[in-house]
């Protein structure tokens, strides 16, 4: 499977690193301490905001139908203050720990997403939110997790991907291109879905799966998005602006009022709401076990697909 442009710059290293080993820590593309300060400076305390809950929400729905028992699990995220403790998977109960990576309550909690430092053969389940998708180095930080696992331990990740803010990258271009020389990176590339299974894979996960949930959000104006991405971290998120001709890197009024006013409106006429889509990708795959189930080799099957589909339609 190709690897898109997007999931390139995010993975920078992928061709000059060993296949035994990690990844080389590839330059630095996201500045985690202006993420924290952005997620520090929008908290709302111990509830999470609307996107995470909605993302904790399809977390359980997606642990709910499976029947394996989790002994050792552990949930990797920027803030995991609002985070369960315990969920439920069909028969058993899951207990949590938790690896702050952004936000805990010493420095000396916290865990580097570049540096990933998790004991090696330990846990049965292993859950990352949102931190995927503001890392350097994609295929180390799968690495080590892929290390971590016991054999048939599942790995499961969600985070911000795909089109997510398409609308905002837009307005920011358009604002750039009337006030600046030249455009600006000011909304972050993202992993698409097609680029998730073979980074899975790449790292040596068995049963890859990958799917995405779409959200079409409104908010009341560009700005309330704005904060409500800052409480996510996604709020200008890279480590480096890239300079232009004329402009010294300040923002006037005027350059954020283009902004605004290039963002797209509703189409309804007594709705002043502007819109957000917001792309949850999910991942998904095993640590490798010979109880796992195999695919078939080519030719070996004992029904042809066109007979099976004949058989379903009758």
């Amino acid at each position: 499977m190709a690897i898109s442009k997007n999931t390139q710059a995010l993975n920078q290293g992928l061709n000059n690193a060993k296949s035994s080993g990690v990844a080389k820590k590839p330059e630095k593309l996201f500045d985690r301490a202006k993420i924290a300060k952005n997620i520090i400076s929008n908290h709302s305390g111990s509830k999470p905001d609307f996107i995470t809950s909605i993302v904790l929400k399809d977390l359980a729905d997606r642990l709910a139908p499976i029947s394996k028992k989790f002994s050792r699990a552990l949930i990797i995220a920027p803030d995991t203050s609002y985070l369960p403790t315990t969920l439920r998977t069909a028969e058993h109960k899951i207990e949590f720990d938790f690896a702050p990576t952004l936000i805990g309550q010493s420095d000396s909690q916290l865990f580097d997403v570049e540096n990933l430092n998790l004991p090696k053969d330990d846990y049965d389940l292993i859950i990352s939110l949102f931190d995927l998708g503001f890392t350097d180095n994609v295929r180390g930080f799968l690495q080590r997790i892929y290390q971590s696992l016991i054999p048939d331990g599942l790995f499961i990740a969600a985070f911000l991907g795909g089109s997510s803010l398409n609308q905002l990258r837009n307005a920011w271009l358009e604002a750039d291109a009337k006030h600046l020389s030249g455009a600006r990176v000011r909304v972050a590339p993202f992993i698409d879905v097609k680029d998730a299974g073979a980074l899975l894979q790449n790292a040596g996960f068995a049963l890859p799966v990958t799917d995405k949930e779409t959200l079409n959000l409104t908010y009341a104006s560009p700005l309330h998005l704005m904060a409500e991405i800052k409480s996510l971290g996604a709020a200008n998120p890279l480590a480096t602006t890239p300079p232009t001709k004329t402009h010294s890197g300040l923002m006037g009024k005027d350059h954020l009022a283009s902004a605004i006013s290039a963002y797209p409106r509703l189409s309804t006429e007594n709705d002043s709401r502007v819109p957000a889509t917001i792309e949850i990708i999910w991942m998904s795959g095993w640590f490798p076990h010979e109880s796992q189930q195999k695919p078939l080799k080519p030719g070996s099957a004992q029904i042809s697909l066109s007979t099976f589909l004949n058989d379903k339609s009758t």
